[in-house]
């Protein structure tokens, strides 16, 4: 026994060593990204068995370093035939017939519990449960917000078509459409729906890999991978994944190196069975400047969108919010907010949390509805005064002396377009809506409305006559 244990330690020493040369020749960035995690698990008989945090780091160690790990390990000791690099989920699996796992333990709690290298092999904190740090790479994914549940979703007509397709791929191992494609507009629901899956899959099989992250996060990364000549890595990760989650894949939009690579990456997993789910805030028909492959590859599965709520939808949503907080909410004052603040979920629950808030604050006041009122006045006054392009279509027209219809044409009439130009120029003003809805509401696309805005603000420079009509809409609409 003691002869064993003093084996034991000099092949740790050994792997000491092993380490700090592998370090002088890989560099600093590679030892700390692939090297630096691994750790010694069980001797026998001349193999020595390298625990791994997971599958794909397991897979990169192997292609790039297993050879110079060998090569160094037989100079320094004979009698190691063989290194094995074992996954640590793996090493459990196969406790019973010897192996020895509790330096890979350690590793792991290490790795759980202390700062990481700031490199690609970062982990993604509070993404999920420390176990699931073992079998899955959640370097890649952002964290997930623990109120995001199907349980605290509230569905409705508007949403419950959205609703069951999202816990149909949750539930479901055997992919049943793929990619998931769920759009619509600020503060729906859509993101509630993706962390939902993701917390759902991740509690019935922590197993899966799952990697869900914003596309903003995926261009950051592959340009990343670009200015340092590690693409190689970024492929392999992305596309070694079991379930891949992309927010928000409208800000891809113009970006044409990384559609690209999410187009090549979306084909690798789907040929590989891999489930794919996208959000948007349009259908990928509209999307702009998203490349026409692309666009089909997105619509190529079930696509669900997410529709403004209705009166009973923010009904529940109330009560519901109100439930989780152990406030109980007076129905009137339920009932007002539904009706009144009618925009999306987001700014609904903020409102709630406002009255509650105020409620708590000044010695446990009841909630009323006058205090309601009283506590959102400066709120509900702008939704009041909110400005709609309808609005401003009909308000310009009648200044101008020409019909909404004539406005909407594909007239190019100065008494026309000049008026379209400058309704045009109001809404991007005054309203919320981005330039492609503006765009649709006068059939035409957001290219023609951003050159109608330069236009007039062009105009408005040169022509006191215009500038003084622009003011004088203005005035009308505002007030």
């Amino acid at each position: 026994m003691a002869e064993e244990a003093y084996q034991e330690s000099s092949v740790q020493d050994q792997w000491g060593q092993i380490c700090d040369q592998l370090k002088v020749e890989f560099g600093d960035v590679a030892f700390d990204s692939w090297l630096k995690p691994l750790t010694l698990g069980s001797v026998s008989d001349g193999v020595v068995n390298i625990c791994v945090p997971t599958r794909f780091m397991r897979n990169w160690v192997i292609t790039h370093y297993s050879d110079q790990i060998h090569r160094i390990w037989e100079r320094k000791n004979p009698q190691i035939k063989q290194v094995n690099f074992v996954v640590q989920a793996l090493q459990d699996e196969h406790a019973s017939s010897g192996l020895h796992n509790a330096s890979c333990r350690s590793l792991l709690k290490k790795i759980s519990s202390s700062p990481v290298p700031q490199n690609i092999y970062q982990s993604g904190a509070a993404s999920f449960s420390a176990n699931a740090c073992v079998n899955g790479d959640t370097s890649l994914s952002v964290p997930l917000n623990p109120q995001y549940t199907f349980d605290n979703f509230v569905v409705g007509k508007t949403n419950e078509f959205a609703y069951a397709a999202a816990r149909k791929v949750a539930e479901s191992r055997n992919i049943s459409f793929n990619p998931l494609f769920l759009y619509s507009g600020v503060g729906l629901g859509k993101t509630h729906l993706m962390h939902a899956i993701a917390w759902h899959i991740k509690q019935q099989d922590p197993s899966r890999n799952i990697v869900y992250l914003s596309a903003e996060k995926f261009m950051y990364k592959f340009v990343r991978a670009l200015r340092y000549k590690d693409t190689a890595a970024f492929k392999e990760q992305f596309r070694s994944v079991d379930v891949l989650m992309v927010d928000d894949v409208q800000f891809m939009g113009g970006k044409d190196t990384t559609q690209e690579e999410f187009f090549y990456t979306f084909n690798s997993l789907i040929e590989e069975g891999r489930q794919i789910i996208i959000s948007a805030d349009k259908s990928p028909s509209d999307l702009e400047g998203i490349e026409a492959r692309l666009k089909s590859r997105l619509g190529c599965g079930l696509v669900a969108d997410i529709h403004p709520t209705d009166f009973d939808l923010r009904v529940g949503i109330l009560n519901k919010k109100a439930q989780q907080l152990g406030v109980e909410l007076p129905m009137p004052v339920v009932e007002f907010l539904a009706q009144k603040i009618t925009s999306n979920i987001r700014e609904l629950e903020g409102a709630l949390r406002r009255v509650i808030a105020h409620s708590q604050l000044l010695s446990n006041h009841e909630i009323t509805l006058d205090m309601t009122q009283d506590v959102l006045k400066d709120m509900l006054r702008s939704y009041d005064k909110r400005t709609t392009i309808d609005e401003i279509q009909k308000k310009v027209a009648e200044y101008f002396n020409i019909s909404v219809k004539e406005m909407q044409s594909s007239r190019r009439a100065r008494t026309v377009a000049r008026p379209r130009q400058v309704a045009m120029y109001l809404a991007k003003q005054l309203t919320s809506r981005s330039l492609p809805e503006i765009g649709r509401k006068f059939d035409r696309d957001h290219t023609t409305v951003m050159h109608a805005v330069r236009k007039v603000e062009e105009l408005i420079m040169e022509d006191s006559s215009l500038a003084e009509n622009v003011d004088a809409l203005r005035k009308i609409l505002e007030a």
